[in-house]
């Protein structure tokens, strides 16, 4: 069996594999650790069994005592590996201090996922543990693609973009491996990928998970004179800006009523209905230049929490996109069936449901058994 343990900031997914399966024999999730932890099992919420209050090395060690059978290897989402860790490979002691050393670049996600790895081997200190890297999908990227205008010895250094959500990705790859295709992962965090014939070509993720597009509560891409201008002209601190941005803007700050999706589509405040059209058209606007990296588009994928479920953001989007020959069936839209394109679309549209669970076992099944 190969555990699979994937850390968010606030969450954690756990879910057991036999090698080769084409899904879990088991799998939980526990949200809003470090407030009040609700547990989901095999997808069915369990009010009746409340997940410890505390870290995720907390929960992590309590999720461990309830496995329903004990793993032979442990695979898991690392959000940075940098650009020297372009594929999975096994956990020492040597490699966990350098991923450490990544923490500034991902800290609402490092820290966690690196204590769940030091749970697993606390529990089981012989148990083969793998790495699986978010930023390790778009290192197939022509170096222009990864390049900031920069003085070149920061370049050198490796500021340059990473890209995330690659395990995401990846999987979307697997399904679609041929062709141009555009891949939108829409959820808290919201990114978008261009894919051909399986390889990353571009992303709207930089350096950190900041950039790009409007998120939950991440503002994406801004003026980098914008937050100047903000730490000299109106005194923020380097940490006020970081928390502006990174925590009080996206769709939660556009709207001053909800990060969520759901909740603002229900919302009849103008406010909320700005922050949903804003987020649609950033999503359309980024599409455009991905679109022209890729040569034209053969292929759009919808996927994550609001990409899966949100009919009207996707509507949306093809709406934007029709220039690129995308036409959407709105029946099949609105049931959210895994092919929504019309007939007379150019352009196939599909939805992918996320599965970084299944992309990790599949990884760490490949490198255990080398």
């Amino acid at each position: 069996m190969i555990l699979v343990l994937n850390a968010g900031s606030s969450s954690l997914r756990c879910a057991l594999f036999q090698p080769g399966a084409d899904g879990p024999d088991w799998r939980a999730h526990v949200a809003d650790i470090g407030n009040e932890p609700r547990l989901a099992v095999d997808g069915i919420a369990r009010d009746d069994t409340l997940p410890p209050v505390g870290d995720h090395a907390k929960v992590a060690r309590w999720l461990l005592g309830r496995l329903p059978a004990a793993p032979t290897a442990a695979g898991h989402r690392i959000v940075h590996g940098g650009i020297r860790y372009a594929v999975p490979l096994r956990l020492d002691g040597g490699v966990i201090s350098e991923l450490e050393t990544l923490i500034p670049l991902a800290p609402a996600h490092q820290p966690q996922a690196l204590a769940c790895v030091r749970t697993v081997a606390e529990t089981w200190p012989d148990l083969p543990q793998v790495a699986c890297f978010d930023t390790a999908f778009h290192r197939t990227q022509d170096r222009l693609a990864q390049l900031y205008p920069l003085p070149r010895p920061l370049i050198d250094e490796d500021f340059v973009r990473f890209g995330f959500h690659g395990l995401s990705y990846a999987h979307i790859a697997r399904i679609c491996p041929q062709g141009r295709v555009l891949a939108a992962h829409l959820g808290h965090g919201a990114s978008l990928c261009a894919i051909r014939d399986g390889r990353s070509v571009a992303t709207t993720m930089g350096f950190t998970t900041l950039d790009g597009l409007m998120m939950g509560t991440r503002s994406g891409s801004v003026d980098p004179g914008l937050v100047l201008h903000l730490i000299r002209e109106r005194g923020f601190t380097p940490d006020a800006v970081a928390d502006l941005l990174n925590e009080k803007s996206g769709l939660l700050g556009v709207s001053g009523v909800s990060d969520d999706v759901r909740v603002l589509e229900a919302s009849q405040a103008p406010e909320a209905r700005e922050a949903l059209d804003l987020f649609a058209y950033r999503i359309v606007r980024e599409a455009g230049s991905l679109i022209a990296a890729l040569g034209g588009l053969d292929t759009l994928v919808f996927t994550g929490g609001i990409g899966e479920h949100s009919n009207w953001v996707r509507a949306a989007v093809c709406r934007g996109l029709a220039f690129a020959g995308i036409a959407l069936d709105a029946d099949a839209n609105t049931r959210d069936e895994a092919v929504i394109g019309h007939r007379s679309s150019i352009v196939e549209v599909r939805i992918v449901p996320a599965d970084e669970e299944h992309e990790i076992a599949f990884l760490t099944e490949g490198l255990i058994q080398e």
